[in-house]
């Protein structure tokens, strides 16, 4: 774990001001086996780890937040149930909170990027309080792998992600203690009283489909892969409707199975891994 201990100054600009420690860039593999001492989750046949997250087993659209400011007023559908409005005083107060919670933490630090093209990516830090948020981050998003390349790092957005860390209903207006909110302005996300590592993903996928437009670039929830001649079919629809299965071909490559961009490069993959859902598996289970 010394290996990847970094200064507890690192973060202070965010307000993390005590943390106990924070552990920075750590591989999926020095993740995995702190994520097991840590009792977070356990590992089957195989050598999978699973990991319960407790009453949340999808995502809480009903408790995801948009801040509304002088950047996001005119970008956002206000009118949207997918919307819902969060005022700069509410982020203020969540944030600082949230900040606090930090203090005497052992907190874990990933550097990645959002999307595949280059000239289009971001760069995203992602911080939490378990090692298997960190490493399914790395599994979802573009590792580096030459750290040195990670030096001077300068995040493009960041997610700020405490599971253990509970909404005040009262205080900071939210609907319940569970609270995902998004500002535009400070370039923050707050993931909160959750541990459904899936609000992770689609909170740097709803910023980038906020980013990649103003490129010029399509944002577009599918599935995509490519055939020998370069020819790309994409498959549209909603989370759990069979993206991720339609998009497995044994003749065609898999360029990604949830987010995708389309450039006049051609279409590319948002993420660096794979999403797939299981349920109710069982023995008599048929190959299809």
């Amino acid at each position: 774990m010394s290996t990847y201990n970094a200064s507890t100054d690192y973060l202070k600009s965010y307000g993390i001001n005590n943390p106990k420690a924070i552990y920075l860039n750590m591989p999926t593999e020095a993740l995995y086996e702190e994520a097991i001492k840590r009792g977070e989750g356990h590992i089957v046949k195989g050598g999978a780890m699973v990991f319960e997250t407790g009453a949340h087993t999808g995502r809480s659209a009903q408790d995801k937040y948009v801040v509304r400011e002088s950047s996001s007023e005119k970008d956002v559908n206000w009118n949207s149930s997918a919307a819902k409005e969060a005022s700069e005083a509410q982020f203020e107060t969540l944030y600082k909170d949230m900040m606090a919670h930090c203090d005497g933490k052992e907190l874990f630090v990933q550097e990645l990027y959002a999307g595949a093209d280059e000239s289009c990516r971001l760069k995203v830090r992602v911080i939490g309080e378990f090692a298997w948020h960190n490493m399914f981050a790395r599994n979802m998003f573009i590792c580096e792998t030459d750290l040195a390349k990670l030096k001077g790092f300068q995040a493009d957005f960041t997610v700020i992600y405490l599971p253990n860390f509970q909404a005040d209903t009262a205080k900071h207006g939210t609907r319940s203690s569970t609270v995902i909110m998004l500002n535009f302005a400070k370039k923050v996300v707050l993931i909160g009283g959750t541990q459904y590592a899936g609000e992770l993903k689609k909170s740097v996928f709803t910023v980038m489909n906020d980013y990649l437009p103003k490129q010029g670039i399509m944002s577009m929830h599918c599935s995509a892969n490519i055939g020998e001649k370069g020819d790309t079919a994409i498959f549209f629809g909603l989370s759990g409707t069979g993206k991720t299965t339609l998009s497995s071909d044994p003749k065609r490559v898999l360029i990604g199975d949830d987010e995708h961009g389309w450039s006049d490069k051609g279409v590319f993959n948002v993420e660096g891994g794979c999403y797939a859902k299981v349920i109710k598996l069982s023995n008599n289970s048929k190959r299809l």
